[in-house]
């Protein structure tokens, strides 16, 4: 009987061994610094040239977030593609086990754009950012859904779109940048909003008779365009257009509430590169 005790005892004491927690037995990591990280960027090459396809790599015991432009990867190791050739910003930051955070900044440069981007960030970025004003005259104004391409019915010129939102007429202006994909809104009382965008150039759009209406879609968070309103609901801002025409001197967007019908009632936006 003692025998059996003391293997039971035995036993006991192995189970509650066992059911240490692990975390007690795996000490945490030292955080570390910034000049400690063990990161690369390094482009693909194609033909002898620097492709606009880099590998991302993070051989530091850091959780990864990296920012490159026009998106953000969270793998230790990734290829994407960027959009724009020269000098590419890409922020990398580090998340420690302690759960504090560093940041680094590696820059790599692009010689050839060998693999196809959506040529649209060209249009609306140029070579890295690029300021858009509004159009000289007809700038602003409703239309028909899916029927005009520009504001057709009530047209108003910049002194009018500083009546329905002030400080967003004349001498205003909207920044898009491949930097975050971010979108900076410069007011003529000197203020600025930066959010962000993105677009999607498969959200197209053909009118009842099939003739190609909208090209894409644009969105931003944060910030709307210049003007970016919608009169008929009561001023909300808007952060969902269609967009009518982009090319590298011309931007035209739409917009129309839910549930507007072929001819209803739109709002047109006409931008153009500033001089």
């Amino acid at each position: 009987m003692k025998k059996y005790i003391l293997y039971i005892s035995m036993l006991f004491m192995v189970f509650m061994a066992a059911c240490e927690p692990i975390e007690n037995r795996l000490p945490m990591g030292d955080p570390i610094t910034a000049d400690q990280l063990d990161i690369s960027v390094t482009p693909v090459i194609v033909n002898g040239k620097r492709s606009n396809k880099i590998v991302m790599e993070n051989h530091s015991p850091v959780l990864s977030n990296w920012n490159y432009g026009v998106g953000v990867s969270q793998k230790m190791t990734d290829s994407v593609l960027l959009v724009i050739t020269g000098d590419n910003n890409i922020i990398f930051t580090g998340l420690n086990p302690d759960g504090s955070t560093i940041t680094k900044t590696l820059t790599v440069n692009i010689e050839e754009l060998s693999f196809p981007v959506p040529e649209e960030w060209g249009y609306l970025c140029g070579d890295g950012e690029k300021e858009w004003v509004w159009a000289a005259t007809r700038c602003w104004g409703n239309g028909g859904y899916l029927a005009s391409f520009e504001p057709s019915w009530w047209v108003l010129d910049q002194n009018g779109v500083e009546e329905q939102a002030p400080g967003e007429g004349p001498n205003s202006s909207m920044v898009f940048s491949i930097s975050g994909a971010s979108l900076t809104k410069k007011r003529n009382d000197g203020t600025t909003v930066v959010g962000s965008f993105s677009f999607d150039m498969s959200k197209k759009k053909v009118t009842s008779g099939g003739v190609p209406w909208a090209v894409g879609q644009l969105k931003t968070v944060g910030v709307t365009v210049l003007c970016g309103i919608s009169p008929d609901e009561g001023k909300a801002p808007v952060n969902t257009y269609d967009i009518i025409q982009l090319t590298g001197d011309r931007l035209v967007l739409a917009y129309a509430p839910a549930g507007t019908g072929e001819w209803g009632a739109a709002y047109f936006w006409v931008f153009v590169p500033k001089q």
